[in-house]
């Protein structure tokens, strides 16, 4: 109790005993939302490589695997961690999210490498023209001066 001998406020033992544990199910929604966090990093880094379609496919499977694990965790036990709802609406509207942009990913790898198209030669019935230091001649341009190109100096 407050003023007890020997028990002051900011003492270990005071007040009402030392800080309960959050429950296990609460304990298990954090380290979800750590995995989840840890998948979404994976994936932006990803992203920020432009990894091939495959590979991304496969990121995105794994994340929305534990971000699933984590939505039916709030939903299970949102009550008892004191999560609000607007929090649970949130993370259900992202993951929803998430899955449509990882279907479209994993639709796109399972087409394979697109096949280049036409070019405008094709497409002209010609071939192409690649200049060469042998066809190529050396004409006057712009940036020509009276002592030669500047550019050249």
């Amino acid at each position: 109790m407050p003023g007890s001998p020997g028990m002051s406020p900011g003492m270990p033992g005071a007040g009402f005993g030392a800080p309960q544990e959050p429950p296990a199910a609460c304990q298990q929604l954090l380290t979800y939302r750590d995995e989840t966090a840890k998948h979404g990093q994976a994936l932006h880094n990803a992203g920020q490589k432009k990894v091939p379609p495959e590979e991304l496919c496969k990121l995105f499977k794994a994340f929305l695997a534990v971000e699933g694990k984590m939505v039916k965790g709030l939903e299970e036990n949102s009550a008892t961690c004191g999560v609000p709802p607007e929090v649970l609406k949130q993370v259900k509207v992202s993951h929803s999210k998430a899955a449509e942009v990882g279907k479209q990913v994993c639709d796109a790898a399972a087409q394979g490498p697109r096949p280049a198209g036409p070019g405008l030669s094709d497409a002209l019935g010609t071939t192409p023209l690649v200049p060469d230091s042998s066809t190529a001649t050396k004409k006057p341009g712009t940036f020509d001066t009276l002592t030669g190109s500047p550019l050249a100096r």
